[in-house]
């Protein structure tokens, strides 16, 4: 009974852990889209809105994370973008096309 309970606790903080530096790498994605659109990232902070298993490129199966959070184009409003990422590996940014560039979408890689 000890072994599962040590190995609950173990996988627990692995998942913390994971959960934590997945979080680092979608709020620096954010950033660095931002700065390169040239708009204000807000708060610098994300929300978690999804979590699922996915593949990657390799067939592996990893945890895919949607994460959102807010810019500003004017700095007196607030828009939403969103970071996917599959693992700790950006996958997709997106960024509103109007805000950014009128009838262009931002997907960086």
């Amino acid at each position: 009974m000890e072994i599962v309970a040590l190995v609950v606790v173990l996988a627990a903080g692995w998942f913390w852990s994971d959960c934590m530096r997945a979080r680092e790498e979608a709020i620096d994605a954010g950033r660095r889209a931002c700065d390169a659109e040239k708009v204000q990232f807000l708060d610098w902070s994300v929300a978690l809105r999804k979590i699922r298993l996915s593949r990657d490129d390799e067939g592996r199966r990893r945890l895919q994370r949607t994460y959102e959070f807010e810019f500003s184009d004017t700095g007196n409003n607030r828009l939403r973008g969103s970071v996917m990422l599959i693992g700790r590996q950006l996958l997709a940014l997106n960024l509103p096309t109007s805000a950014v560039h009128p009838g262009e979408p931002t997907r960086l890689h």
